[in-house]
């Protein structure tokens, strides 16, 4: 079972990867290439979104026991597709022209050149975003596995405990046996020197 949730661990993360550096390019795209990325991007936030689905129903097959940081890798890859879906609405309307004009005014040159300035810095700014949340992403990844060697670790310390006290019973036993032996060698000696 935790195979299938992994698999699609893995296909939402190489997804949300895409639909990021996707999401990053739309307010720099010509209106018509813009409106075909943000139809493909909408057809993968749909793909993600039943993803996440079929993630989840694979975390209530898992025993209660075990479920807890299934759940909270679902938890954290709920909020990136939250993150997701209001970064992808603020890409859509970012920069539109007519914001533009209404912000730079349309005054020729000067106008053109603070437009391409302002795409330059916002390119700038987006790369660094999703350098970030790249980093964030693996950050979250290496937190979840130390959490979860964690907790194979006290399984194992609990299963080294319960051997210890068995064998400390075994060997208690065994001590028991040999002063009993003890005893019924000395009654059969006492009772042949008779």
């Amino acid at each position: 079972m935790s195979s299938d949730f992994e698999g699609y661990e893995q296909d939402f993360a190489v997804l949300t990867a895409e639909i990021t550096g996707k999401i990053a390019r739309v307010p720099r795209l010509p209106p018509d290439e813009k409106k075909q990325m943000v139809a493909n991007v909408e057809k993968q936030l749909e793909e993600a979104r039943e993803l996440l689905e079929q993630m989840d129903l694979e975390v209530r097959e898992i025993p209660p026991q075990s479920r807890g940081m299934y759940s909270n890798r679902m938890r954290s890859y709920k909020q990136e597709m939250g993150k997701l879906e209001t970064d992808f609405k603020r890409s859509r309307i970012a920069y539109s022209d007519e914001v533009r004009n209404e912000l730079l005014g349309d005054d020729g040159n000067s106008s053109e050149n603070q437009l391409i300035k302002l795409r330059e810095e916002r390119a700038h700014l987006l790369d660094n975003t999703e350098r970030l949340e790249r980093s964030s992403r693996r950050l979250e990844a290496g937190y979840q596995i130390a959490v979860e060697t964690e907790q194979i670790g006290q399984e194992m310390l609990e299963n080294l405990s319960h051997d210890r006290e068995k064998i400390q019973r075994a060997r208690e036993r065994l001590r028991e046996t040999d002063a009993n032996l003890g005893k019924s060698s000395r009654v059969l000696t006492g009772m042949l020197r008779r």
